[in-house]
């Protein structure tokens, strides 16, 4: 039991939070219940964080008392002793008609963390469950949840609010204002996950990182329906080989290095005194400045001529090196995405120690290039070949800009709407611009 200083100090964090109990109830007073289906025991599953309890249990007291009839769940009063806190989630979801969740900071860091967890369960919850979020105070909404149309609990009219939704059937959810499921096409172009190399930021210049393939992240499992594509695209990116020159050891440039400043030195000082006639005193024939010019020089130039050696063992192999394993990334990586749009998936390689994989459908881009190539007379798949290539030398990097919100170039005004609701520059759109820019990348 809570001691009164606990007590007090959770009343004082809910005071500048609305009370569930503000608003009236003249709007909502004729509105019933939907009827249970078979297996289902509630009409609501309400989530919240054990610190919100006190606006929550409000909440569900004035749910309960109302005209309305609706039966609530939630884990203080019906989770069962004994068993683990998902295995009563992934009840009483199943046994609700809908799930309402109640966002706050520390939900995210709970409650939130534990639903997707079990990804499995979320990805059923959404695509079988109208899900309601509710902002008790100002967060940042969950990827997964941010397409749905989520209520505020400082609305006067939540209440009201509310109780519409719960009282409506779901099979008449998807013509209603305040809802709800929309099928994964929402996440397209938005970011699911950023992967960091196993070494992460400490690789050497000449090495390709490592990403792990021992699991799909938690990020990817809700849009992917063939986990396995994951382990394959991420493995074709691993498959970059390694460096095999012995340069590539900081020993052997040292022992270079040194070996190469000695010839410089030694050439530079034979030269020097081959010309002021030090070393020809026993040759009276080679005395003259005119003979002895042209053999010094020579040697001056060969010592020289291997600074520029000097520079590229000690300073540039490496740089060079790092540069052309990211190219050789980047191509794995159009590889990959050959596999992962399979999945309306993409991955961008911006670095040797990250990817980003973004949610993305191409199935309008592809028509595009079905309808461009698909010439008559021309054979039935060439399309397909060109929009591989497509794939295998522009997929990382349009990944990359769409990451970033970024592109290499300004939107031409004269350009017509692609085929990303998001208003980005679609894939078809970058290739070609890039293209023309002569750029293959």
């Amino acid at each position: 039991m809570a001691s009164d200083d606990q007590t007090e100090h959770l009343l004082h964090k809910y005071s500048d939070k609305p009370d569930p109990s503000d608003s009236g109830d003249s709007a909502v007073a004729d509105l019933v219940a939907p009827c249970l289906k078979e297996g289902e025991l509630y009409h609501v599953f309400i989530s919240y964080s054990s610190v919100d309890c006190s606006w929550a249990h409000g909440f569900i007291d004035r749910l309960e008392s109302a005209r309305s009839g609706l039966l609530t769940c939630y884990h203080e009063r019906d989770f069962i002793p004994g068993r683990t806190v998902l295995e009563n989630m992934a009840d009483c979801i199943q046994a609700s008609q809908k799930v309402l969740l109640v966002l706050s900071k520390d939900f995210l860091q709970s409650r939130w963390c534990l639903l997707e967890a079990n990804l499995s369960l979320f990805r059923d919850c959404i695509e079988h469950k109208p899900v309601l979020p509710v902002l008790l105070e100002p967060c940042t909404v969950p990827l997964h949840l941010s397409h749905l149309t989520y209520l505020e609990a400082g609305d006067p009219d939540f209440f009201s609010k509310v109780l519409k939704v719960l009282c409506t059937p779901n099979r008449l959810l998807s013509s209603s204002t305040v809802v709800l499921f929309q099928p994964p096409s929402v996440y397209n172009g938005k970011v699911l996950l950023t992967q960091q190399a196993v070494e992460g930021e400490d690789l050497p210049n000449w090495k390709a990182g490592m990403f792990s393939t021992i699991m799909v992240p938690d990020q990817l499992r809700l849009v992917l329906e063939e986990p396995e594509a994951y382990r394959k695209a991420v493995s074709v990116i691993n498959s970059v080989p390694t460096s095999r020159f012995c340069v590539r050891y900081l020993c052997v440039r040292v022992v270079l290095c040194i070996v190469l400043a000695l010839l410089l030195s030694s050439s530079i000082v034979l030269g020097v005194l081959t010309s002021a006639g030090v070393l020809t005193h026993y040759n009276p024939s080679a005395n003259s400045l005119l003979a002895r010019l042209p053999v010094g020089l020579c040697l001056m130039v060969v010592g020289l001529m291997m600074i520029p050696a000097l520079i590229q063992i000690t300073a540039c192999w490496a740089k060079s090196k790092g540069k052309e394993k990211l190219r050789e990334m980047r191509l794995r990586a159009g590889q990959a995405n050959v596999i992962l749009t399979r999945e309306k998936l993409l991955v961008g390689c911006e670095s040797r120690t990250k990817l980003h994989f973004i949610y993305l459908s191409l199935e309008g881009c592809r028509e595009t290039f079905r309808k461009t190539f698909q010439r008559p007379g021309s054979p039935a798949g060439g399309w397909e070949e060109h929009f591989h290539t497509a794939l295998l030398y522009f997929s990382s990097g349009y990944a990359c800009c769409v990451t970033k919100r970024h592109f290499p170039f300004p939107q031409p005004p004269d350009m017509g709407p692609g085929h990303q609701e998001s208003g980005i520059i679609c894939f078809c759109q970058y290739v070609s611009l890039q293209l023309g820019r002569g750029v293959w990348a």
